[in-house]
């Protein structure tokens, strides 16, 4: 999990965290995001784009995927 922030002056950072094994919900993948995010908090100077990216997905073929509500 990739946390991305871009400030108004156009200065970003980036901060990373491997999860450890799967993560089966939206709650789990909320909650490391806000902990990288509180480890930024305060934020020195306004910020214009904030995002959360996910990589090394787990792409093992079952018979049939689950599927998953976004809500929204």
């Amino acid at each position: 999990m990739t946390l991305k922030v871009k400030y108004a002056d156009f200065h970003q950072i980036t901060r990373s965290r491997t999860l450890s094994g799967m993560v089966e919900g939206r709650a789990a993948l909320e909650a490391a995001s806000f902990d990288l995010l509180s480890a930024l908090a305060p934020f020195p100077k306004a910020v214009r784009l904030l995002g959360v990216s996910l990589s090394t997905l787990n792409t093992d073929e079952e018979s049939e995927p689950p599927q998953l509500s976004l809500a929204l």
